[in-house]
């Protein structure tokens, strides 16, 4: 089959790759001039496999006039005229019961435990080089509500297959000694030995080339805007796009729209409604040569203020934020400087004006509940990757493999009911 996809992130990168190997002829479409430009770009770099819990969760009611009204709130909300910001808004909340955020845990980790698996597959045949390594990851907890939720969340999680370990402030030192600095601010943490890191968006530009240079079946178009679209008889016949000054046509067979936040813009072309909204997030990553005393080697997660820190290479990145303010990409020196004096304070080596911090912002795009898209679409011939949230570095290969085992008719090892649009709705 001749396979179009829309989007060339992480999302679309993988299942372009997932279904050029089963011999399917592939066309990338991508507004950018090159792969991994948008969310995919300067993420958080964790591949958090056993941490999934979804934003919607029973505490955002409890936190829900912090995240209104205090500026320095790792949430914020500024409302806008825009019915999709009101309607993700409204099914938000009401995914935030504590039944409805278990099942989300429960479909997330079955995603994530066979994206893991996905990716060592995938390593074992490309051999790709983007900063990947087995770090291991502290969550850590400042409140005592939190640290005792977070109990509760690892004994759940134990039964769906998780391996991790609560620990005392003590012992989380003796897993990362660069936390001692702020050893005062911490109750305790939880570790899990086996969650990994890797740079995303050079894992999406070598992914690119082992394409190119291996699967000469596959065509990429930078460059390249959708406008439109052609249906005939309940089917897309065509994609209309512009690239420079031409004008032209793009037609195939089947049709893949993986293009994150712009997903939703480009499913109402083709009448359907897609319940994904994009979050905004900031990151900055430092310069921190292995040979740094006082940077961490393990990732970590501040919990109360939503912020990871992970190591990538000679570098650290740190992220955090949700904001819901639309399609706003400018990067707010606030937001930034804030995250920079955060890592200042957790780790002191840091410590003194940087001129190094490279300050990034993207828009992750997601769902309500916090579990992605993945399949048939209402459209015939038209299939859907999006709506992963903060989580699309982590499930990305697992959903690239689920999207192409449905196209192609095969039977999947995991059930994917819970991924499918028609169920997302319900």
């Amino acid at each position: 089959m001749k396979i179009c996809i829309v989007g060339a992130g992480v999302i679309g990168l993988t299942s372009a790759y997932a279904l050029a190997v089963r011999g399917h002829e592939v066309i990338v479409v991508d507004a950018a001039t090159g792969p991994g430009q948008g969310a995919s770009f300067g993420n958080g770099a964790q591949l958090s496999y056993s941490y999934v819990a979804p934003l919607a969760d029973a505490s955002v009611w409890k936190n829900l006039p912090a995240y209104l009204l205090d500026p320095r709130s790792p949430l914020s909300w500024r409302p806008r005229f825009d019915a999709a910001q009101w309607q993700w808004i409204c099914a938000f909340l009401l995914a935030c019961r504590p039944a409805r955020s278990r099942q989300s845990t429960a479909e997330l980790l079955q995603l994530a435990f066979y994206s893991r698996d996905c990716l060592s597959d995938w390593q074992g045949r490309l051999r790709l080089e983007f900063d990947y390594h087995t770090a291991g990851k502290l969550v850590m907890y400042s409140s005592d509500a939190a640290f005792k939720a977070a109990g509760r969340q690892v004994h759940y999680q134990e039964q769906l297959g998780c391996e991790q370990q609560i620990l005392s402030v003590g012992q989380c030192l003796d897993v990362e000694p660069s936390l001692s600095a702020s050893a005062h601010r911490w109750l305790g943490g939880v570790y899990t030995p086996s969650e990994a890191v890797g740079d995303c968006a050079r894992f999406c530009t070598q992914l690119h080339e082992a394409i190119r240079r291996d699967l000469p079946g596959v065509t990429f178009c930078y460059g390249t805007h959708v406008t439109g679209m052609t249906r005939e008889k309940g089917r897309l016949t065509a994609l209309q796009a512009i690239s420079g000054d031409d004008k032209n046509d793009i037609h195939a067979d089947v049709f893949v729209f993986a293009n994150g936040a712009g997903s939703a813009t480009l499913a109402a072309l083709a009448g359907i409604r897609l319940p994904v909204y994009p979050l905004k997030g900031y990151s900055i990553t430092l310069d921190a040569p292995s040979a740094t005393a006082g940077i961490p080697r393990v990732s970590i997660t501040d919990s109360a203020r939503k912020i990871v820190y992970a190591r990538i290479g000679e570098r650290l990145r740190v992220a955090g934020r949700v904001d819901i303010v639309g399609n706003d990409l400018q990067i707010d020196a606030r937001r930034t400087h804030s995250l920079l004096k955060e890592a200042q304070a957790l780790f002191p080596a840091l410590a003194g004006d940087r001129d190094d911090i490279h300050p990034w912002a993207g828009m992750r795009p997601a769902t309500p509940g916090g579990v992605p898209i993945i399949g048939c679409s209402p459209v015939t011939n038209l299939y859907l990757n999006t709506g992963h949230g903060a989580l699309g570095w982590t499930l990305a290969c697992g959903s690239a493999e689920l999207l192409a085992l449905q196209i192609t008719g095969q039977d999947s090892p995991i059930a994917s009911q819970a991924y499918r649009y028609q169920h997302l709705l319900k």
